[in-house]
């Protein structure tokens, strides 16, 4: 290590010196030229920078550090019976009676889980966002402030479908407070900070960039993640992503494992989408119209005649909801909602999710070749609503779809049978086991397959590990795929 660090030491040295003054000239320029859209704490860190220092978040994270808490949480377990020889239970010795008689009945024993994370205080009044996963199932919250001052907390709302919660306090005086900022206005390559507490680290501040906006992680129907490569490591889950004017622009919440430099925030206008109801409610209302969709592929474009590959394809419309009784049908191209444009499946589930429950809205859909406006009355999204509409399986990594008859016409079926791959997850179980999107499953284990709700009926037996033989038609070719489930971990 310490040889690596002379090394460095030696590169900054070999740095070159005498054009000193046109590299100044230039980066003041620059400064100049983008620094309407930089703020003041920017634009004194670029100069700083360009001054042969350090670009420094130093003023960002002491102005954003006081409002940021460290979240602990207890879970008490209850462990079954047990013997007197530690963890064994009883019926590993062949015979619970005996040991019974002569130990008798041994109480149960409470484990205590605990864990950590982070969040952000968003009102003087001690109202705190964190990530529904940090807090959720715990029987008892403590928070502790960045001045060590320590408070238990009570949650008062929670949405696990984008994993955010809102906990409470009751402090004596005012808190300090973040400023929400605007994600939408965040772009790639936008210079961003993180504050949390990684592994137990109080307040430690990263920084990076956007490196992505509008990431599917196969976390939820609702993703929609901030992409960077500012470290974010276990416990920094429900702390603060910052942009250059010290505003949460997003909420730290999940890496990739396998990989440095990849971590996810959800954006903080997806909060103020729900803050409202977390903090009223408790929970979420979000709209529903009671169908299924999934995006147009070029070949589905061309086969349908739209001009363009945009809008989402209408596969199931569940009876008696909102999309049967406003005359939606399947085979439909929902084009446009409200006045919104639907670019693809993915983004007509958040649309319909921010619809005012009992509102009627226009609805614009593509039809035998035509464009046919239709009025729907939003429903209100229930949990066996979510069920119903949801094809997709973590587990095994892809995403099916009920097969529509012009689906069928397209891929020349004599009839609509099976269900068919519209997505498939890189590196899943699909994956490896060599399924692709327009794939058709027609049989799991043997099992005829007609729905998503055989689909969904028949992946979901058994938890844990599992093997599933699936037969596969894909173009004119008829094969079987052993596809091997793994435990979530």
């Amino acid at each position: 290590m310490q040889g690596g660090n002379e090394t460095m030491h030696t590169l900054r040295q070999r740095q070159p010196t005498g054009n000193l003054i046109a590299w100044l000239i230039a980066a003041l320029a620059a400064v100049f030229l983008c620094g309407f859209s930089l703020s003041t704490e920017a634009q004194a860190g670029l100069l700083n920078s360009c001054a042969g220092g350090p670009f420094s978040f130093a003023d960002l994270a002491e102005k954003v550090s006081p409002a940021v808490v460290n979240i602990s949480t207890t879970k008490v377990i209850k462990s079954k019976q047990g013997s007197p020889f530690g963890d064994l239970p009883f019926h590993f010795f062949g015979n619970d009676e005996l040991l019974k008689r002569f130990f008798g009945n041994i109480p149960q024993r409470e484990l205590k889980q605990t864990s950590l994370g982070s969040g952000f205080i968003i009102s003087n009044d001690g109202y705190i966002v964190t990530n529904n996963h940090v807090v959720e199932q715990a029987d008892k919250i403590k928070v502790k402030l960045a001045n060590g001052k320590e408070y238990d907390a009570e949650l008062k709302g929670k949405d696990p479908s984008m994993d955010l919660a809102l906990i409470k306090i009751s402090p004596a005086a005012k808190l300090p407070t973040v400023t929400l900022g605007d994600s939408d206005k965040m772009r790639i390559g936008d210079w961003v900070f993180a504050i949390g507490n990684p592994f137990g680290l109080d307040h430690t501040v990263t920084a990076g960039i956007v490196s992505a906006k509008g990431r599917i992680i196969g976390s939820g129907p609702y993703d929609n993640f901030i992409q960077t490569d500012a470290s974010i490591n276990p416990g920094n889950s429900g702390g603060p992503l910052c942009n250059l004017s010290g505003e949460v622009i997003g909420v730290n919440t999940a890496i990739v494992a396998q990989a440095q430099g990849i971590g996810f925030a959800i954006p903080i206008n997806s909060l103020k989408e729900i803050l409202s109801d977390l903090k009223t409610k408790g929970s979420v209302t979000r709209g529903w119209l009671g169908l299924s969709a999934q995006d147009i592929t070029d070949d589905i474009a061309e086969s349908l005649k739209l001009k363009e590959k945009a809008g989402a394809l209408v596969g199931t419309v569940f009876p008696g909801e909102p999309a049967e009784k406003a005359g939606i049908k399947t085979g439909d191209v929902i084009l446009e909602i409200d006045g919104h444009i639907i670019k693809d499946s993915h983004d007509l589930v958040r649309l319909v999710a921010t619809l005012v429950v009992g509102k009627t809205v226009s609805v614009k859909v593509f039809r035998d070749g035509h464009e046919v406006i239709l009025n729907l009355a939003v429903g209100e999204r229930k949990d066996q609503q979510f069920a119903r509409e949801s094809q997709s399986n973590e587990r095994l990594g892809m995403v099916v779809q009920d097969m529509t008859p012009e689906i069928a016409k397209h891929l020349n079926l004599p009839e609509p049978t099976g269900v068919i791959i519209s997505q498939v997850k890189e590196g899943s179980a699909a994956d490896e086991a060599g399924l692709k999107p327009q794939d058709i499953i027609l049989q799991i284990n043997r099992v005829k397959i007609n729905s998503t709700k055989d689909f969904l009926a028949e992946t979901g037996k058994g938890e844990g590990k599992g093997t599933f033989l699936l037969l596969i038609k894909r173009d004119e070719q008829t094969f079987f795929v052993t596809l091997r489930q793994e435990g979530k971990k």
